[in-house]
């Protein structure tokens, strides 16, 4: 088992080398746009999550996915060659980060309650 520290360098170092082979050398237009915006490397090294989102959201997340499923061999053949200092690279893992989704729903609701303050406000005035 290897340190928090050197955990976080790992996926750190994945993301950066995923994240230059997604943009430049990844051929599959499913792929456009894609972000690859968090990677959490397990303890033992065997599995590395991969969180990606879209300009476009949510609903091109499974189309998203199925691309870098297909293209797992060749992304983790990649890495391979760039990272060869590592005795052993993780299986990767794709899931869908939510965050901006997520964010943007809070934001509507903050937005919708300031507004209904305004409006009980001005209801109040006319009293």
């Amino acid at each position: 088992m290897v340190s928090k520290t050197r955990l976080k360098q790992i996926s750190d170092r994945i993301k950066e080398e995923l994240t230059v082979i997604v943009l430049w050398e990844a051929s599959d237009p499913r792929l456009d746009d894609v972000s690859i915006t968090h990677v959490r490397v397990d303890p033992e090294i065997a599995f590395a999550d991969v969180y990606v989102s879209a300009i476009e959201g949510k609903e091109r997340s499974e189309e998203v996915l199925a691309a870098l499923r297909h293209a797992r061999g060749f992304l983790r053949s990649e890495l391979a060659h760039r990272l060869s200092h590592l005795p052993h690279l993780p299986e990767l893992r794709f899931r869908w980060d939510d965050t901006f989704e997520r964010a943007a729903r809070i934001d509507q609701l903050i937005d919708e309650i300031e507004a209904e303050e305004i409006s009980n406000e001005m209801s109040e005035d006319d009293k």
